[in-house]
């Protein structure tokens, strides 16, 4: 069914929301918002996207009043060489909300990947737009299947919550209350808060074996740099900065 949409702004006045029952991208319309000067704590949230967003320009399915789709416009004074620590900020609150409402454990996987038992639950995508930081967070709440063209597998709240999913406006409320404590405590403790707390939320973080997706090169990764990049120690033992890209664990046969 439909998000009550009117229960989340009884919830969270402080939140201008803007619903959709369905639209081609919450990130577009938030761009759109955001170069018309829509204030800090700014939401677009939908029940459908036709053309959904994803990391490096992929799509992100985007299945009618199953999940929950929205980009919220933060407006937090960061150049934007600090948008690699807002993508981690929004890691750590969307995992943070997911386990609050549902109980269910998070993992993070840099650069942007909620996982729950090693699937994707979540997705983030943090962009730079007129001098404030759009973030997309979409999370699969009630799905009970998925494409089988997925570059990682996926899963949702209900499924890994065994039949049992929470209301998506209470995991909207929680989410936002959770971007609210995070942006606090990169504003206030600064980057190496935040770069502590995603190495402690994160078993890919550190000592983890991976293949890096773009160039298949492998390693073990030992931990972020200052500004969020991931260090990866490759077998030669020279220590590389990821920049861009995505990583996946390492097979057992390569």
């Amino acid at each position: 069914m439909p998000l009550d949409i009117e229960r989340v702004r009884r919830l969270r006045p402080q939140n201008q929301l803007h619903y959709f029952p369905a639209i081609g991208s919450t990130m577009t319309e938030a761009a759109r918002l955001a170069g018309a000067g829509a204030p800090h704590g700014t939401v677009i949230v939908a029940d459908e996207q036709t053309a959904g967003i994803g990391r490096l320009g992929r799509s992100w399915h985007s299945e009618p009043e199953t999940g929950l789709y929205c980009t919220t416009v933060l407006r937090l004074d960061l150049p934007s060489a600090n948008v690699p620590l807002a993508a981690l900020m929004l890691g750590l609150a969307t995992a943070d909300a997911i386990t609050t409402v549902s109980n269910l454990p998070c993992d993070l996987r840099w650069p942007n990947d909620v996982l729950i038992n090693e699937r994707k639950a979540a997705g983030i995508l943090a962009q730079f737009s007129d001098g404030c930081i759009l973030a997309g967070i979409g999370i699969n709440v009630s799905q009970t299947e998925f494409p089988a063209d997925l570059r990682t597998p996926a899963t949702s709240l209900l499924l890994e919550g065994h039949g049992r999913a929470p209301a998506r406006e209470d995991l909207l409320v929680r989410l936002l209350a959770s971007l609210d404590t995070f942006c606090s405590l990169l504003l206030d403790a600064g980057p190496s808060a935040i770069i502590r707390a995603f190495t402690a939320s994160s078993s890919y973080a550190l000592h983890r074996r991976v293949t890096i997706e773009e160039s298949g090169a492998e390693g073990v990764t030992a931990g972020l740099d200052d500004n969020g990049f991931l260090l990866l120690r490759l077998d030669n033992n020279r220590i590389e900065r990821i920049h861009s890209g995505g990583i996946r664990p390492a097979t057992a046969t390569s």
